[in-house]
């Protein structure tokens, strides 16, 4: 099997999300097979914290990962950056709660990655990724994530507000197969697409303690009268976000099955959950 690590390291500092902390991130190659996974470098003993849909401890508007005490939250841009971008290992070293926001989006994480480039790797393994052979679903209401038998990887996503200028918004991409078919890559179609709020939210949320870092420099803000901090990278900029989310949470199985991931209206909440279901399926999982 062949896996990817990067050439050499990349480091990014900035403000998380929610926490409001400044943080350093160092990503360092590592060994085929050891997959991606988090250091803590500021506590005690460097506690490490793997990257697995295992390891999730919170989902509430972001996804924490956490091992005993140690936890690291808003993982997903970057992950889905270190998935879409096709790192398979990496030791990613921070010093503090929360990944840093930088400008809402994973662009910053590909511009990186692709600046210092990937070195292949060889890895001899038993079992394979798994393909997904029956539909596996997970409901809310009439929200909804599932994984549907396909012949290619997809991710399609819906989202649908009242809020005229985001409305109803749906897109759907896979992962080009053609390395060189840059147009369709993960860093030009997904990763530029920033997160978004509400403007009614706003205060609600950072009353609750949360969004201590937003601003509108990092995040897209939405009101009845429209954006107030234009222009949008794309159109459909909002549910492009969405499936950067969604990449990143189903990074933490570690490879993708193939299968067509089919979203609508969900939540990091229900992303973990499939990704858990799919989890479970694996061989020697024991479910």
């Amino acid at each position: 099997m062949q896996q990817q690590t990067l050439a050499t390291e990349i480091s990014q500092t900035g403000v998380g999300l929610h926490s409001g902390a400044s943080t350093q991130v160092r990503i360092l190659p590592a060994e085929a097979g050891s997959g991606r996974y988090f250091v803590r470098v500021d506590l005690p003993n460097t506690p490490i914290i793997p990257a697995q849909v295992t390891a999730v401890s919170q989902t509430v508007l972001s996804t924490q990962l956490g091992k005993t005490e140690a936890s690291v939250r808003t993982v997903e841009h970057l992950l889905a950056a270190l998935a879409g971008m096709g790192v398979d290992n990496v030791r990613i070293e921070i010093d503090g709660p929360e990944v840093p926001l930088l400008d809402g989006s994973a662009k910053v994480w590909t511009e990186s990655i692709a600046q210092v480039g990937l070195v292949s790797q060889t890895l001899t393994i038993e079992n394979a990724p798994q393909p997904i052979n029956e539909p596996i679903w997970v409901r809310q209401e009439d929200a909804f994530v599932c994984a549907l038998p396909a012949p290619a990887t997809r991710f399609t996503y819906g989202i649908d507000f009242e809020l005229p200028a985001i409305s109803n918004q749906w897109h759907s991409w896979s992962p080009p197969t053609d390395l060189g078919n840059t147009d369709a890559s993960f860093a030009a179609e997904i990763a530029p697409a920033r997160t978004f709020g509400l403007l009614h939210q706003i205060e609600y949320l950072q009353k609750s303690g949360l969004i201590k870092g937003g601003s509108l420099e990092n995040a897209l803000v939405c009101g009845p009268d429209g954006w107030l901090n234009p222009p949008l990278r794309f159109a459909n900029e909002p549910v492009r976000h969405k499936i950067l989310d969604l990449v990143g949470d189903l990074s933490l199985l570690g490879t993708f099955p193939c299968a067509h991931f089919l979203a609508y209206k969900a939540s990091h909440n229900l992303h973990v959950q499939l990704a858990q279901k799919i989890w479970d399926l694996r061989p020697g999982s024991g479910k």
